[in-house]
């Protein structure tokens, strides 16, 4: 069974820091693309940020970029999204999610397997 799980949501403080986890679980995900998107109340689930498999390199949304950093631990199958320089537009639940090969990287429909979501709630 495949699984994907978010940990690490919360409330903090503008300015602050949060770091999200998503563990992967069920396959091999070394070949897959993983991502973060959000979903703000009464918005629509957006791109954040994620990892190509094939070149290691990393994509941002512009709102994010510079204050936000994904990272992925192959071994344990894991995908961290390290969140500083909170702001409270960043108010969302958090989720993350696996797709690929190929695909837009930043684009929902590439993506086949998604987790449940993490609250991350940042107060001004």
């Amino acid at each position: 069974q495949v699984q994907l799980v978010e940990s690490g949501g919360g409330l903090v403080e503008a300015g602050g820091s949060l770091r999200l986890s998503c563990a992967a679980s069920g396959r091999d995900f070394s070949r897959y693309h993983m991502a973060w998107f959000r979903q703000a109340p009464g918005k629509e689930r957006e791109f954040v940020a994620a990892f190509s498999w094939s070149t290691t390199s990393t994509f941002y949304a512009d709102s994010v970029k510079g204050r936000f950093t994904i990272s992925r631990d192959y071994a344990k199958n894991t995908m961290y999204l390290q969140m500083d320089s909170l702001k409270s537009e960043d108010t969302a639940i958090y989720s993350c999610a696996a797709g690929g090969p190929g695909g837009l990287i930043r684009a929902m429909r590439t993506y086949e397997y998604w987790g449940q979501g993490t609250q991350v709630t940042v107060s001004s």
